[in-house]
């Protein structure tokens, strides 16, 4: 069994900054690359940013220079830093991991349950 969890969202002014974790468990014997979607109301999820297991990231051209992701391969862990937040960047945020279970020949992506990100004007 494989469970991510979200923690971090929540209600912020314009401007301000918010940072975003996800840690996977259950039998996972390696994750190869972790990323953080984003859904607002109305509109279809699209990435944000994503980092390799050797640290490679890319991100989103709206968010590039604002947001930071890193990871934290012993705790199996994804941050998500994001500054001078805008409203637009209102949207519930998912978390994503491509990995290995144990056992298992084939990687596999599974999502965490969404953190909500409200940005006030």
């Amino acid at each position: 069994q494989v469970q991510l969890v979200e923690s971090g969202g929540g209600l912020v002014q314009a401007g301000g900054s918010l940072r975003l974790s996800c840690a996977a468990s259950g039998s996972i014997l390696s994750i190869n690359a972790m990323g953080w979607y984003r859904q607002a109301p109305g509109k279809q999820r699209e990435l944000v940013a994503a980092i390799t297991s050797g640290g490679s990231t890319n991100y989103a051209d709206s968010v590039k220079g604002r947001f930071t992701i890193s990871r934290d391969n012993a705790k199996n862990t994804v941050y998500l830093q994001m500054n001078s937040l805008k409203p637009e960047d209102t949207a519930v945020y998912y978390c994503n991991a491509d990995l290995y279970l144990y056992y298992s020949d084939d990687a596999q992506g599974y999502w965490g349950q969404g953190t909500q990100v409200t940005v006030s004007s």
